[in-house]
């Protein structure tokens, strides 16, 4: 708690209320989005396919934001997709709602894809922030940027849980479209103040020539990217199955609220991390924490009821959170500064595209057969996004080594 008190006293309170309320939005309009197209066209395969269109376009959008936040500056990136997304998000409820049974259902996609491709990752756009926010206050240092990662990472989960419970508590009053316009006037607000937020100017843009300088895609980010496709997988699978066992058990209103008990034990978690000592590798503790995914994930698969679902989502949580946080803390210190804004958005894409795989996939097999099949999509992606990092580790600690030797004495460590 120390160290948290620490980070906020650079900010002040304001900026990591704005912060996180700009990150709901994201969080709300995926789930609002499938619970809106299946209650309007009652396929659970067109409302998954529309929710991964919002999810990859968002994949594809964010990591071209990114790049543009590095060679522009936030501000004017961010406040584009601030008004453009929440038009977007007014604008899939406005279609939905003409919609009429035998229509396509394409045109859903489409209208979300434009929305997903213009929401703004603020999460990541928040960790970028945070260094040279504790050099302008002369505290730049290893222990208060690993601190930022832990609370983002836990930040992140939790806009994971408000975000679905809103989207349950309102659909359950009203209905799944008053959900997604909560979402755009959310982005509208808070999205356009996170811009605009003075900290926004720290972040400076490249210097002619200096844009683009330093490679991206090395093999280490491709290693990080791939293990939080996977994590994206879980969260696509596990929305989607506990939205078939909700409907089935005559609940659906309470899809969001189920989902949301996937982040309690995942924040919980992920503000622990910081406590975790320097000398544990994070190679290492990616290995650890991506291994009991599938172990924790497992028990999904016997689950029958809405009783059995919530104590199974608690405890995969547990996991997620702290695998979430070493993959983007592994980036920050392989990336080189100048390109670090398209990193983060490199890993926040392919969390969002594995979102919309894992979403597409588990709605086409449970429209086939119900929840168990949509919940052995989030085993399989457990199981790989261990893999990945067992795999991957030689590579993870050459790279850090790299880094270090390239940049020295960047960023110092605690005294």
């Amino acid at each position: 708690m120390a160290s948290y008190r620490r980070l906020f006293a650079l900010t002040g309170p304001l900026y990591v209320v704005v912060a996180f309320l700009g990150r709901l939005p994201l969080a709300m309009s995926q789930l609002g989005t499938l619970l809106l197209v299946s209650g309007v066209t009652g396929s659970y395969g067109a409302g998954g396919a529309t929710a991964g269109a919002l999810a990859i376009a968002n994949a594809i959008g964010s990591p071209v934001a990114g790049a543009l936040t590095d060679r522009l500056g936030q501000r004017p990136v961010l406040l584009v997709q601030a008004v453009v997304g929440s038009a977007g998000l007014t604008a899939l409820v406005l279609l939905a709602s003409l919609y009429q049974p035998g229509d396509p259902w394409w045109p859903l996609a489409a209208v979300g894809a434009v929305a997903g491709a213009f929401t703004p990752q603020v999460g990541t756009m928040a960790r970028v922030r945070w260094r040279p926010i504790s050099r302008r206050r002369g505290v730049e240092r290893r222990d208060v940027v690993d601190a930022a990662f832990s609370y983002e990472g836990a930040a992140d989960e939790a806009s994971f849980v408000l975000g679905p419970a809103l989207v349950g508590v309102v659909a359950a009053v009203l209905d799944p479209g008053a959900a997604i316009l909560a979402a755009a006037a959310l982005l509208a607000a808070f999205g356009t103040w996170f811009a605009v937020h003075p900290t926004a100017g720290l972040v400076e843009p490249a210097r002619p020539g200096e844009a683009g300088r330093g490679r991206l895609l090395t093999p280490a980010l491709v290693v990080l990217a791939t293990v939080q496709l996977s994590i994206g997988m879980i969260f696509g699978s596990v929305q989607t199955g506990t939205s078939v066992l909700a409907t089935d058990a005559g609940e659906p209103g309470l899809t969001g609220l189920f989902h949301a008990l996937l982040g309690i034990g995942s924040v919980a978690a992920g503000l622990a991390v910081v406590a975790v000592p320097e000398t544990f590798r994070y190679e290492s503790r990616l290995r650890v924490f991506t291994t009991a995914l599938p172990v924790l994930a497992l028990p999904l698969l016997a689950v029958q009821g809405l009783g059995g679902l919530s104590a199974a989502l608690l405890v995969l949580g547990v996991a997620i959170a702290p695998s979430m946080i070493t993959t983007f803390t592994l980036a920050e210190r392989i990336t080189p500064v100048s390109r670090l804004g398209a990193a983060m958005t490199v890993l926040a894409a392919t969390t969002g595209l594995g979102y919309a795989l894992g979403s597409s996939l588990a709605g086409r097999l449970a429209d086939w057969g119900g929840h168990h099949p949509a919940f052995a999509v989030t085993v399989g992606a457990a199981a790989a996004a261990m893999a990945l990092s067992l795999l991957g580790a030689r590579t993870l600690r050459r790279s850090q080594g790299t880094r270090d030797a390239e940049e020295p004495g960047e960023i110092s460590q605690p005294r």
